[in-house]
């Protein structure tokens, strides 16, 4: 376990990470909403620097408002920095924004499903997009579909299936593209914790032995410590507060400390 504290602080066109970089770099980046001095300026992100290694599962936790979406969506390439530099994988998310198509998926809070198409036909909505041939789309759907507990339900419409089965469609869609980067903001929030658990475990499961690597935005300070291999907590406007590593070896008494260290932090 290694920690350091600062308190001021989809798509076969595969453009392969490079091992010698981080998989995403924020590099002094500052992200502010109006024009600064101007009132109602708002600065979201301040002077941030942040490095996702390849194959890092990285939960991003932090109280609402601190930061995490527009972090988020600079790295997806919704928005650009006021200043500072975003590269993932070497490249910049939204001056080359087409580059990544095939090299990045996105799971959100809501499934996000077509309630006019079927679970399987969902999952292909990505490979469609990328020009995927069709007998190709339905094998990787099919391939996806089972992998996450929904064989026999391929032909189900959204509103047949439970939410978690929704949400278990939704990640198929995600690993169906091959993307080597999964940014998923609150994937989980809206089940029952029951429900959330398993997928939680099923979701860390299929990224490790897919080798790749995750962005997980949440507030929940124990969904971080079952998703991340790392953990980062921001303080707003977006800075880190605390930046701690783990991994299955960390005894339950480190991550019991861990666990205090984040609610301190949080609360102060």
């Amino acid at each position: 376990m290694t920690d350091t504290m600062d308190m001021t602080g989809t798509m076969p066109i595969s453009l392969a990470i490079r091992l010698d970089e981080g998989a995403i770099c924020l590099s002094d980046v500052s992200k502010v909403f109006g024009r600064e001095g101007s009132v109602g300026a708002y600065r979201a992100v301040n002077h941030l620097n942040l490095d996702v290694a390849p194959g890092q599962m990285l939960a991003l936790l932090g109280k609402t408002g601190c930061g995490k979406s527009t972090i988020f969506n600079m790295v997806a390439g919704l928005t650009e920095p006021t200043s500072g530099v975003v590269r993932v994988g070497g490249r910049d998310p939204f001056a080359d924004f087409n580059s990544f198509r095939g090299r990045m998926a996105i799971v959100f809070q809501g499934d996000r499903l077509l309630p006019w198409r079927t679970a399987i036909q969902n999952v292909e909505l990505g490979l469609e997009m990328l020009d995927n041939p069709p007998a190709d789309r339905k094998d990787r759907a099919q391939k996806w579909l089972i992998q996450l507990g929904l064989g026999g339900h391929e032909n189900d419409y959204p509103h047949a299936l439970s939410g978690g089965m929704r949400q278990r469609v939704s990640i198929a869609r995600a690993f169906a593209t091959d993307a080597q980067i999964l940014l998923c903001d609150e994937p989980f929030s809206a089940l029952d914790e029951s429900t959330a658990g398993k997928l939680r475990a099923e979701f860390v499961r299929l990224v490790k032995e897919n080798g790749k690597t995750a962005v997980f935005i949440t507030h929940s300070i124990s969904e971080a410590l079952e998703i991340g291999d790392r953990i980062v907590v921001l303080k707003r406007p977006a800075v880190i507060a605390y930046d701690v590593s783990f991994d299955k070896t960390t005894s339950q008494e480190e991550r019991a400390l861990i666990r205090e260290r984040i609610g301190a932090v949080l609360a102060a």
